[in-house]
């Protein structure tokens, strides 16, 4: 086998591709991907440097390579992410599970914390990994979970499924609480699409051109799906009850001044770990 197939050779031949068409930690993602391609983890890469690829192995790598050197995202390609700890499968039907979302599912499990077996509705679920990742952490609670599209739920049934919580998630096709009959939720949480339009333009071009549009951005000024939720979701709540939901970097001041004190208590908009303003917490207070 000719010595540019061997496993260092192939990454260091990746990694400079990769680093040419701008693409953040090249070594980093080169390995992802030959592991992924090979079956094995980066720990065999390191250990078996020298091993020679099979020429199949080669030309697949080469080519997932060149999809991430376009800026696909290395989840698309992979078909997963780890998000709390979990391995979620994700497609270019779903937005890509973020860190800064995993801050959402530990407020929404404090907001929970003395509920006796929990009721949650995820609103816009994509992968579902707020809702199934709660579901894993709460083994009493149940959720419903909603999304506009039918291509998103079933990656989230996908998921709901291998992760052992499809029993007690009940999946809809739904815009907002459209769908929904008069059921009250204990915690309605969401990350909805709050990117203007204005800023879309101005997004990496792995989250621009390979995410999902509707799940990005509602038009405007992001704010028309947060309006609705914060508007329509008493009707969904149970006294006392909370929504929990992702906003974007610099909709903090927008945000509070739609939050209605007739209907809600602002707990918190908690920031992420850039100290950006992030998860908004409130509390139905009364009125519906």
């Amino acid at each position: 086998m000719p010595e540019q197939t061997s496993i260092a050779n192939s990454l260091r031949e990746a990694s400079q591709a990769l680093e040419a068409r701008g693409v953040p930690e090249s070594r980093r993602e080169a390995g992802s991907l030959l592991a992924f391609v090979i079956g094995k983890d980066r720990t065999f890469l390191i250990s078996h440097a020298d091993d020679s690829l099979e020429e199949t192995e080669v030309n697949r790598f080469r080519e997932v390579v060149a999809r991430r050197a376009e800026g696909e995202p290395l989840q698309y390609i992979t078909g997963v992410q780890d998000f709390y700890g979990r391995e979620f499968r994700v497609t270019p039907d779903v937005l890509i599970p973020r860190p800064e979302t995993e801050l959402l599912v530990e407020a929404a499990l404090e907001v929970i914390t003395d509920v006796r077996g929990p009721s949650i509705c995820d609103v816009g679920t994509g992968s579902g990994c707020i809702a199934v990742t709660l579901l894993c952490e709460r083994t009493d609670a149940r959720a419903v979970a909603v999304d506009v599209s039918e291509a998103a739920l079933k990656v989230a049934a996908q998921n709901a499924q291998v992760l052992g919580v499809g029993d007690r998630i009940e999946l809809k096709l739904s815009n907002c609480f459209d769908a929904l009959d008069r059921t009250t939720f204990d915690a309605i949480v969401s990350n909805p699409p709050y990117i203007s339009s204005a800023a879309l333009a101005g997004l990496q071009r792995e989250v621009r051109d390979h995410e999902p549009l509707v799940a990005l951005s509602p038009g405007a000024d992001g704010l028309s799906v947060i309006r609705r939720l914060l508007q329509d979701a008493p009707s969904f709540l149970n006294a006392g009850g909370h929504v929990v939901m992702e906003i974007g970097f610099d909709q903090g001041e927008a945000v509070q001044e739609l939050i209605e004190p007739k209907f809600w208590r602002l707990v918190e908009i908690r920031p992420d770990l850039q100290s950006i303003p992030r998860i908004l917490v409130v509390q139905k207070t009364g009125g519906i």
